[in-house]
């Protein structure tokens, strides 16, 4: 299942997905053909179990699909949309086959059987037809909520990614259920900080490709730039930091498996090799490229303005640090050596900023 999710993604998105309709989507566009063409070929539903609409492909399957996105800088909320349609899967809830939102941070109350507050940072927020929050503390709930019955105000990531403030004011979610044992409240910052992980580790792979054939293709002083010392170490440290965050990200993904438990020692581990990957590898393939790189024009830049909206996303550098820190802390000088090679650890410390 997984060759067969891998090879039919990259050719659908390599055959539409272009530097002109990325730009036209940052400019406001919704490339609704696209999407059809992604609901038509069941990618939207496919996490969730088969009995509920589904494919019931697990997170192992679905990794080079995410990894796709972030290769072709996907201008849709297919990745978030995954993530919503496996919850519902896991609270016994029917599958979407629609555009979905999440929010991993909001101030959402259950007042009875409404709800009521403000969803944060939800991506795409204006166009999906239902966004998916998990409500409560104690008793946390899963609640799919009507766009239509938002008030959306609009804003956006440095890479013009629509991340807007859905406010609800005494709204009946359209479905709900109470989170199963094993599915954590931080399911959606977990999974959302797993989904970015895997779309950094694609963004790298597309802009070390970038470098690697600009370097040999630009001549400068009579020599390509990939003659030149300097521009080969440069190259050479990309493909380090590309190699160490899809090793991390696919760890995390496998980690996942199609269980309701996310493993957040693996998904903080790629978190932080992702948000250092992309402030190591970025810099240096603009650098490879010099001032063409940063042109409207060019897919560099729309590679890596994304990488740096995303490595904030669901939690930056200096979050995922400091929970590994307490948990490593908190659990002593015998526990990091088995946490390392069992891939587990209590992060539960801390809370989410």
């Amino acid at each position: 299942m997984r060759e067969l999710f891998e090879s039919t993604m990259e050719r659908l998105l390599a055959d539409h997905v272009t530097p002109e309709l990325v730009n036209s989507c940052e400019a406001g566009q919704w490339p609704q053909a696209l999407w059809s063409l992604l609901e038509e070929s069941g990618f939207a539903v496919a996490a969730a179990p088969e009995a509920l609409g589904g494919a019931g492909a697990s997170w192992e399957d679905l990794y080079p699909v995410v990894r796709a996105c972030g290769r072709h800088t996907l201008p849709l909320p297919l990745p978030e949309t995954l993530l919503a349609n496996a919850l519902l899967g896991h609270c016994g809830l029917e599958a979407r086959n629609e555009p979905l939102g999440i929010a991993a941070r909001s101030t959402l109350k259950l007042e009875g059987s409404r709800v009521s507050g403000t969803l944060h940072d939800v991506p795409w927020g204006r166009n999906v037809h239902h966004a998916v929050a998990i409500v409560g503390d104690a008793n946390p709930v899963l609640v799919v909520l009507p766009r239509s019955r938002a008030t959306c105000t609009e804003r956006a990531n440095v890479a013009g990614e629509p991340r807007d403030e859905l406010h609800f004011d005494a709204v009946a979610p359209v479905a709900s259920a109470g989170l199963p044992q094993g599915l954590s409240g931080e399911a959606l910052w977990l999974g959302g900080a797993m989904l970015r992980s895997a779309q950094a580790a694609g963004a790298l792979e597309a802009i070390l490709q970038m470098s690697t054939t600009y370097a040999g293709e630009r001549v400068q002083f009579g020599k390509p730039l990939a003659s030149f010392q300097a521009i080969q170490h440069q190259l050479a440290v990309m493909a380090q930091h590309t190699g160490c965050v899809a090793v991390a990200a696919e760890a995390a993904f496998a980690e996942a498996g199609n269980s309701t438990e996310l493993n957040a020692w693996a998904i903080a581990a790629a978190k932080v090799c992702a948000a250092e990957g992309t402030g190591v590898a970025a810099g240096m393939a603009h650098a490879v490229h010099g001032a063409i790189g940063f042109t409207h024009e060019h897919a560099l830049q729309q590679a890596t303005r994304r990488l740096w909206g995303w490595r904030s996303e669901f939690g930056n550098l200096s979050h995922w640090a400091q929970r590994l820190g307490r948990a490593v802390c908190a659990g002593g000088s015998t526990s990091l050596w088995p946490a390392v090679t069992a891939n587990r650890l209590d992060l539960t410390l801390g809370e989410i900023a």
